[in-house]
């Protein structure tokens, strides 16, 4: 809770990666608040203060995933429409001569995205692509996984160029970005 709060207002990306990394505990706890206030929330160094608001964020978040039918697979609502807030605002960005930069890295990256869609789900939008691949490097890296070099210098650039949405996100939020 208090990670995601900072990662929202820090770097978007890094939020949306660590909310799905939090879905997942919670199905690895088969969405049963005991469980995972027994196997992972106990296991936080934190006031008792603290450990009841985290027992209320994930109480919330479990119920959440309940009713909206995400207890097996898929994502939030809540992190849907954070995903889609990236994607229009990519779109933005490369349909405003503003940003050269954004779109020059977009065309570097275009290769890796249309290569992963053909791989997995092509009907996901390019950024959820970009993102799932992070996620999928995260998730190898916890299970000590080998990373081949190919997929190493995809999620190089992946990383750069969501790091760049990211930082037009927060830059957009804080001051709002001129596109015409």
């Amino acid at each position: 809770m208090f990670i995601s709060q900072k990662l929202r207002q820090e770097n978007i990306a890094e939020y949306l990666l660590y909310m799905w990394q939090v879905e997942d505990i919670i199905r690895a706890f088969d969405c049963y608040m005991p469980a995972l206030r027994r196997g992972y929330i106990s296991k936080f160094d934190c006031s008792d203060e603290d450990r009841e608001d985290l027992e209320d964020w994930y109480s919330n978040l479990i119920r959440m995933m309940t009713e909206e039918g995400c207890r097996e697979c898929g994502h939030l609502q809540i992190n849907n429409v954070t995903l889609q807030t990236l994607v229009e605002l990519h779109h933005q960005l490369l349909d405003s001569p503003k940003f050269p930069f954004y779109s020059t890295e977009y065309y570097k990256v275009l290769p890796f995205i249309v290569e992963l869609r053909n791989k997995g789900d092509k009907d996901k939008n390019e950024i959820e692509t970009c993102l799932d691949a992070l996620y999928g490097v995260m998730m190898l890296r916890l299970r000590k996984q080998e990373i081949s070099e190919d997929t190493m210098r995809a999620v190089k650039e992946i990383t750069t160029f969501v790091g760049m949405l990211s930082d037009y996100y927060k830059k957009d939020k804080e001051e709002g970005l001129e596109f015409d």
